[in-house]
């Protein structure tokens, strides 16, 4: 992929980056890594260096709990839980995306919606 292509991809996972985590947490707790690992897997973030900011931010805003659990003889784990707020958050996303998903198909496929 050229520099220019990888930054458009780049720029619209950043984009939806939020949700992206919001949804996973829709699904089960997990903990920071695990978080990192289904996204880099699903090709939507890069690194755990921006996942990490993102959910402190996320907690703060209320989206999202965490808690401290101790692991079987290996360090404690923060885990993350969507909050009643983070629901509301990914379901007006969906919502959107929807929306502009139509809309930016329709101009791809030359054809308006």
């Amino acid at each position: 992929m050229d520099r220019a292509v990888e930054k458009m991809a780049t720029n619209l996972r950043k984009g939806v980056l939020e949700y992206c985590v919001l949804a996973l947490l829709d699904q089960r707790e997990m903990y920071g890594l695990e978080i990192a690992n289904e996204l880099m897997e699903r090709e939507l973030s890069a690194s755990e260096g921006s996942l990490y900011p993102l959910l402190a931010r996320m907690k703060q805003a209320g989206s999202v709990d965490a808690r401290w659990e101790a692991g079987d003889g290996t360090r404690s784990r923060k885990y993350y839980a969507i909050t009643e707020h983070g629901r509301h958050q990914l379901a007006s996303f969906r919502e959107v995306w929807r929306g502009i998903q139509q809309q930016v198909d329709g101009l791809l496929g030359g054809h308006h919606v």
